[in-house]
């Protein structure tokens, strides 16, 4: 699919029309870098491609509000919705065929009953709209990898995906396996979908047995049992000696029941709370990651710094801030089931009152009839050896049930894995004709030659990217995204893989002139592909024809929603 259209308007006026041809996409920023602020003199052309990213299904949050500083222009956000801003983005099979299909995508921001998010004139709710673009754009109806993480690498306007090659996904909860599915599906290897539920499900039984051996291990369970067993079998020989009349018996046989009743349900309570004991742990573990550090003495040390260094974009408090939110995020996520604990808690705390009750009363009625002394003494150390045996007992159960569940978690992962690694060859060969591309154009823009792997040593297969001159700076990093983005098109074609033909990266003034030059004049058309870039007029190299590759020129008299 690529771009062919992108349309801000309301139902009065159209505010801007902007057409996308194929190859080099230019959306220029007039404004001069001397200009430029520390907070920036946003004319939208960043906006331009977060548009984009709109109506492919994105929140749309970051258009009116910062995504690493979390802080909105109410200006902007006002104009959005108080005038019923619809985005209209058009997407087409073949850029260079007229009669090609095409895909309309329409979305406002407003909610409910006014909400506009329809495709092809046909209205769609969230999870549905997604899906249906997931089904039109990459030919699939499987649940994972979401649309989202599909359209990651392609749209790259925000720091994990600007700081990331192909680790490309939200820095929340990601884990290796998720990744695994993801890659693997670029080159268009099936995988078991569950791998990722599976994995996290055995991470919580691993931490489970962790905390219960803190207590004691299944052997030494075992071995109490046995022998809590032997006296409780001693001590009711020693009880059913005595004589005692029916009414006794049927009394004490209903106490005995309580307790062990008593016992399960003070154990549950206990697991419930090592359970809420284990995420608040957690919770504390990241609340201690939240800088508290003074920035008054590095403060100082920035100024002196912008003497020296007058561009520096970022200060340390905004580094701070962005760090706390994230940690924040992630407390949210592992706090999602303290309520239903704490709620469980409470109905097991009021049961356990109620047999504490009945207990109490079972007991006052026992001591009334007038049993002997000794067989009271023998009734309570039975009794003590019950609730010893009870405690036991859940402890048993609980091992029991997580290395059953561990078993389970880990035959299934062995027979993915096993499946996956059946088809190493094929990944291997697939890597290799994707390198192919990849160091042929990394060698034409940057000089270096960039490759791509995949080890599989710890079960799952890891993507890596290296080159043969170690890490890449700032500038690199951007150069080896653009080639790695145009690489995998390449790829994709070659094996009609379906995949978005059209790359959108911002800050590519980072990239060394000649590398810019490389990229937009020869590089780029050499693929079947739309590359957007929102940029500077004058971080461009003088000799390129900047008129043939431009769609959108903006400034500061002439911004994107042209609010002033």
């Amino acid at each position: 699919m690529f771009l062919k259209r992108l349309t801000i308007h309301n139902e009065d006026e159209l505010i801007r029309d902007i057409p996308f041809r194929k190859g080099i996409n230019l959306i220029i920023d007039e404004t001069k870098s001397e200009e430029k602020t520390e907070s920036g003199n946003s004319v939208g052309k960043t906006t331009v491609l977060r548009l984009i990213d709109f109506c492919l299904d994105g929140k749309g949050d970051n258009i009116f509000t910062d995504p690493e500083f979390k802080e909105t222009n109410y200006k902007v956000e006002q104009f959005l919705k108080g005038n019923n801003i619809i985005i209209t983005l058009t997407l087409v099979e073949d850029i260079e065929d007229a009669h090609s299909k095409e895909i309309e995508i329409r979305r406002n921001f407003l909610t409910y009953s006014k909400k506009i998010q329809t495709i092809n004139g046909v209205p769609y709710k969230n999870e549905d709209f997604s899906k249906e673009l997931k089904k039109i754009i990459f030919k699939t109806e499987s649940k994972q990898p979401t649309f989202k993480q599909l359209k990651s690498k392609n749209i790259r306007d925000e720091k994990n995906k600007l700081n990331n090659t192909i680790r490309v996904l939200a820095q929340n909860v990601v884990t290796d396996a998720l990744y695994e599915s993801l890659h693997l599906f670029w080159f268009g290897i099936d995988v078991d979908l569950s791998k990722d539920k599976l994995v996290r499900d055995r991470n919580i039984e691993t931490n489970l047995q962790t905390r219960l051996r803190k207590e004691s291990n299944l052997s030494q369970i075992n071995q109490t049992l046995n022998i809590l067993n032997k006296e409780i079998e001693k001590l009711q020989v020693k009880k059913d000696s005595f004589n005692l009349n029916d009414k006794y018996e049927e009394d004490l046989k209903e106490l005995n029941t309580v307790k062990y009743k008593l016992n399960e349900v003070s154990t549950k309570i206990s697991r419930l709370e090592l359970r809420k004991e284990l995420i608040i742990e957690s919770k504390i573990d990241l609340e201690k990651d939240i800088s508290e550090i003074d920035t008054t003495q590095i403060k100082r040390m920035y100024e002196k710094a912008k003497i020296f260094i007058p561009n520096i974009q970022k200060t340390f408090e905004e580094t701070l801030v962005f760090h706390n939110e994230m940690i924040k995020q992630k407390v949210q996520f592992i706090t999602e089931e303290l309520p239903t604990i704490e709620r469980e808690i409470n109905e097991n705390n009021i049961r356990l009152q109620s047999l504490l009750k009945k207990e109490s009363s079972l007991s006052a009625k026992i001591k009334k009839s007038g049993a002997i002394e000794d067989l009271n003494k023998i009734i309570l150390e039975l009794n003590s050896f019950y609730e010893k045996k009870g405690n036991f007992e859940e402890q048993k159960r609980l091992w029991e049930k997580s290395i059953s569940n561990l078993k389970k978690i880990d035959e299934k992962l062995d027979k993915i894995n096993k499946d996956l690694y059946s088809k190493d060859d094929l990944i291997q060969n697939r890597i290799t004709e994707f390198n192919s591309y990849f160091s042929e154009i990394s060698s034409k823009l940057d000089g270096e030659l960039s490759l791509l792997s995949a080890d599989n040593s710890s079960g799952v297969y890891k993507f890596k990217i290296a080159n043969i001159e170690g890490n890449p700076g700032t500038g690199s990093k951007k150069s080896q995204m653009a080639s790695f983005d145009l690489a995998y098109i390449k790829f994709a074609d070659e094996n009609d893989i379906p995949c978005l033909h059209f790359v959108l990266q911002d800050q590519i003034e980072n990239v060394h002139s000649n590398q810019i030059t490389n990229l937009l004049t020869e590089i780029v058309n050499d693929i079947n592909c739309q590359y957007v870039l929102p940029v500077l007029r004058d971080k461009l190299p003088s000799e390129i024809d900047i008129k043939s590759m431009e769609v959108l020129s903006l400034s500061p008299d002439d911004k994107l929603f042209r609010l002033e």
